[in-house]
């Protein structure tokens, strides 16, 4: 579950970074997830949800960010980075996670319905894998909630919009 230890101002810095790749999915209508991955003081990895654009389940933005920084280090292993993600991560994102090896992770909001780390399972810190992760969500929390609940509302709204366009159109036919 989200708690709120002190942050530092780079883990603040970092965290809006994601901020800003979660505002290109929300941008391209797409549930405003994103995620940095930063070695030594350096973003090297970005992503940000696009399975709806790439009509691919596995574009999260976990993930585009791993491949990313993967490429950047040179190696599958990114043992010294830390994660900056505004969603708590899916059961394919932690594992992706636990596989790269990737010792912290900050969160922004938990997911209640899909999370795992720790809301509905605990992938990140399963004691019978050979790699745990310390994880802290809460990070700018307000921010990265507001407009995961934003997006969800618009799309409440334009599905409801489109529902009854079409309602009309079938009742002219």
């Amino acid at each position: 579950m989200c708690h709120k230890p002190e942050y530092t101002p780079e883990d603040i810095k970092y965290m809006k970074e994601a901020l800003k790749q979660a505002r290109l999915a929300y941008g391209r209508g797409e549930v405003p997830i994103g995620c940095v991955i930063v070695h030594e003081g350096r973003v090297i990895g970005r992503g940000y949800n696009r399975r709806n654009t790439d009509k691919c389940t596995l574009a999260h933005a976990e993930i585009t960010a791993i491949k990313r920084a993967s490429r950047v280090i040179g190696d599958w292993r990114l043992e010294e980075c830390t994660m900056y993600v505004t969603l708590e991560p899916c059961q394919m994102c932690a594992g992706a996670i636990v596989q790269a090896r990737i010792p912290t992770v900050f969160a922004g909001a938990s997911s209640p319905k899909a999370g795992c780390a720790g809301s509905v399972l605990d992938i990140l810190n399963n004691n019978e894998f050979n790699h745990q992760v310390a994880y802290d969500c809460g990070l700018l929390q307000e921010e990265c909630t507001a407009l995961l609940k934003k997006f969800f509302v618009e799309l409440r709204v334009r599905n409801k919009e489109e529902k009854r366009q079409k309602e009309q159109e079938d009742d002219l036919q």
